[in-house]
């Protein structure tokens, strides 16, 4: 297997690339919830919570400050505004045991594309003003999650 050597993020984008952390670990929440047999509506009430609180509030960042500096036409921005709408859907059924299956498997390509594919590219192309924006924009704060169910302990 190919050793991925770690990707260098400017500091400007260190705050989103941590958002992407988070998520991630909601992936794994999930998967840990499936595999403990967890009601998947308990599991669903937790993304459905997440989504609303972190996920969303970031998608705005990204395609109000991030994606216009590659610009709408970019294929890159295109196939992230796609990916975007989809997982919304799917946040948004309430078919809970499919819907949160395929939020786990489709967020986590979704983030692995973004930090290793697209940000990249947005890292290439952006200005010292286009970072400093990003950064006066997007504060870095402190994760606060829901502790009212953590079924995946």
């Amino acid at each position: 297997m190919k050793e991925r050597t770690p990707i260098k993020r400017a500091k400007q984008l260190q705050p989103l690339s941590r958002d992407h952390h988070h998520t991630l670990l909601l992936c794994w929440k999930i998967r840990k919830g499936f595999a403990k047999d967890i009601a998947p509506e308990r599991i669903k009430k937790y993304a459905d919570w997440f989504f609303e609180n972190h996920i969303l509030p970031h998608f705005v960042a990204e395609e109000s400050y991030i994606f216009p500096i590659l610009g709408s036409e970019n294929e890159l921005v295109k196939k992230a505004l796609m990916e975007h709408r989809r997982l919304t859907r799917l946040f948004n059924d309430d078919e809970a045991e499919k819907s949160l299956s395929l939020i786990e498997e489709e967020l986590e390509k979704h983030i692995r594309f973004e930090e290793r594919v697209l940000f990249n590219e947005i890292q290439q192309k952006a200005s010292e003003e286009q970072l400093a924006l990003i950064s006066s924009l997007h504060e870095e704060h402190s994760f606060v999650d829901l502790k009212d169910d953590e079924f995946w302990k």
